[in-house]
């Protein structure tokens, strides 16, 4: 640990889209705050080739482009930005009270109020040619990239609600859907499997398993594989749409903050309140419903107002009782 220890007033852990609007945000209202960038500076959206949804842009933004406005224009006001990963966190229960955060196992900080950001990672198959084509026809957000495959033939890998939710909407654009259920049934809800089958141009493919995504530098098809009888097809599609869930980036704060079964940071009514007074929670790592950036953003400026207001009830308290 280093000898003296840094006192931050407002810490933010995470640097996508919530992380950069809260540290924007904490800013003007002289915060003074320090953002720590993780291990995938700037967030899932470094992996997105076009943001063409983001108020602003009208004719669109590549992800990275966007991601390094957003940092410079939180730094523009003041937000110190560093390279580094928080490693632990000891929160306390006490208003006003002091937390303790530790970044890449070595540096440790205190901070008044801590927001964190630290969003929710996609999960994928894992298989060399779906990771090599990330960006390149291979996505994990229909409604993000939907758009850019109007017309076309497209393939969704999943069997719940996302997937039924996000294959549906892929209907309403796309030539044809091809869906891929690795059961020999969705666990999707009743409702949402009729709305699946109810949509002509989607194709139900049950025990069905993406062998191989085709393609050098973009997708140019998928080899599938029957997992009952091992049997292999090739069909041609342009994008390849992964929809089997995300891990929201929380594991350093179980055992401290109230979360869901599935590991998403609880918040208190519609602000963004944790359990622990003066922590906070915006973007994707508390947002599983709705995983935009612009709704990750709006909750990242809401953050930054909470922690304000948070600070200024510390700061009259304490002048009460003094």
């Amino acid at each position: 640990m280093s000898d003296t220890i840094e006192r931050i007033k407002c810490l933010i852990i995470g640097s996508g889209p919530a992380g950069y609007t809260a540290a924007i945000y904490a800013a003007r209202a002289d915060l003074k705050p320090v953002l720590y960038t993780g291990m995938e500076p700037g967030g899932q959206l470094t992996t997105t080739t076009e943001v063409d949804n983001f108020p602003g842009y009208p004719d669109g933004v590549d992800g990275p482009t966007m991601m390094v406005q957003l940092q410079q224009q939180a730094e523009r006001f003041g937000t110190q930005v560093r390279i580094g990963m928080v490693t632990s966190v000891e929160f306390s229960d006490e208003v006003g009270g002091i937390h303790k955060v530790v970044v890449d196992n070595k540096t440790e900080l205190e901070a008044e109020t801590v927001i964190i950001s630290t969003g929710a990672t996609a999960k994928y198959l894992g298989l060399p040619s779906e990771q090599r084509l990330r960006g390149g026809g291979v996505s994990a957000c229909a409604v993000c990239d939907g758009f850019f495959y109007k017309g076309q033939d497209v393939a969704i890998v999943g069997g719940g609600d996302t997937a039924a939710e996000e294959a549906t909407y892929l209907s309403n654009i796309c030539n044809k859907v091809t869906m891929l259920v690795r059961k020999g049934e969705m666990r999707a809800s009743k409702a949402m499997q009729h709305r699946v089958t109810a949509a002509k141009n989607i194709e139900l493919r049950y025990n069905t398993e993406v062998d191989e995504v085709l393609g050098d530098m973009v997708v140019e098809g998928l080899r599938m594989k029957n997992n009952l009888t091992g049997e292999k097809e090739e069909i041609a599609i342009t994008g390849l749409f992964i929809a089997i869930g995300h891990t929201p980036n929380t594991e350093i704060f179980k055992g401290q903050l109230d979360m869901d079964d599935t590991g998403y940071i609880i918040t208190e009514g519609k602000s963004t309140e944790t359990n622990k007074p003066g922590v906070f929670a915006s973007g994707d790592v508390q947002d599983k419903e709705y995983r935009q950036a612009v709704t990750a953003a709006g909750t990242g400026c809401m953050a930054a107002l909470d922690a304000e207001r948070y600070l200024a009830a510390v700061e009259s308290k304490e002048e009460v009782e003094a």
